[in-house]
């Protein structure tokens, strides 16, 4: 990770029951998202657009009702409007990867656009050293190296011709788009992740609406496409809000890692979608890089940097 050791700053001080609970809010989070796949796949629309539109649609509901009950409706309205550009970079960053996640997953497997995914906080070590340089370990650099090698693997099929470029392409995309989101959030640290993200799928779903060509689906499609919304996209959202000020930087980070490693297992199970064996090796790399990474962080971030001095977490 990149080291952020002059602006260290400390948790606000929780009790151990209250971490405990942000634990299982930021695994359930991932737990959420680790379904989008499989929830997918049930949709049988044809304009991959209107699918974009509806989830969209059903998660700006969700959020609004969730932010208007945490924060009331007046604390809603000025978390948007304190947002500025920052939160609008994270937005569009947002309504871009949610998009390519939609139009990817008729193109390439599940498998490769979560273990894809798994990188994103390496990639955002390795935007945040080229557009501020920020200092990276070499610990970090090889964790950075072995994703970029990872994901060489998973799109070498592409590049032969064996899938579509165009599945791998988003799948990328969605990972630069993430990692961009995270380097915006880290630099700027008062923009707040859920009005932001629900500002991106607003975004996502006006631009749905100019494309769809229609906008009617059948009962049984609009029941998986509020799961997809709903509890995919937002009761995901909202448990990490809650839970991530919980917990150490670096346990939410590994927490998280369960979306990309129980996504492809839930598609697998239920669709019987087996991924490549490129996609299966491309993606051990990355999640395996990823796991030693976060373990030496959180090693570090738990380590007293003097006797009887407790170790202070970077922000991430």
């Amino acid at each position: 990770m990149t080291d952020t050791a002059s602006h260290r700053v400390a948790l606000p001080a929780v009790s151990p029951r209250e971490e405990r609970i942000g634990m299982l809010l930021v695994f359930l989070s991932a737990l959420m998202w680790s379904f989008g796949g499989t929830i997918a796949r049930f949709i049988h629309v044809g304009d991959s657009w209107t699918v974009v539109f509806w989830r969209s649609l059903w998660a700006v509901a969700f959020l609004i009702a969730f932010m208007a009950w945490r924060d009331g409706w007046r604390g809603t309205w000025k978390l948007f409007r304190d947002m500025g550009l920052p939160g609008l970079g994270v937005a569009l960053c947002f309504a871009t990867a949610s998009t390519s996640f939609i139009v990817a997953l008729a193109y390439t497997t599940v498998a490769n656009i979560l273990l894809m995914q798994a990188g994103v906080p390496l990639l955002a070590a390795l935007l945040a050293w080229v557009l501020f340089r920020e200092r990276v370990s070499p610990g970090t650099w090889a964790a950075i190296a072995a994703v970029i090698t990872g994901v060489a693997i998973m799109v070498s099929e592409s590049l032969g011709g064996a899938v579509s470029p165009i599945g791998d392409g988003l799948a990328l995309l969605i990972a630069v788009m993430f990692s961009f989101a995270t380097v915006i959030t880290r630099r700027f640290a008062h923009v707040r992740m859920v009005p932001a993200t629900c500002l991106g799928a607003l975004l996502a779903g006006a631009f749905a609406a100019s494309q769809a060509t229609e906008f009617a689906v059948s009962a049984r499609d609009m029941g998986f496409l509020f799961a997809f919304g709903v509890i995919n996209l937002g009761v995901g959202l909202a448990f990490f809000a809650m839970g991530a000020r919980l917990v150490p930087a670096a346990v939410a980070a590994l927490l998280g890692t369960f979306e990309p490693i129980l996504g492809p297992i839930w598609v697998w199970l239920v669709h019987s979608e087996v991924p490549s064996v490129r996609t299966i090796i491309g993606g051990a790399v990355v999640v395996t890089a990823l796991l030693v990474h976060i373990g030496f962080e959180f090693k570090r971030q738990t380590r007293p940097e003097r006797p009887g001095i407790t170790g202070l977490p970077s922000p991430n």
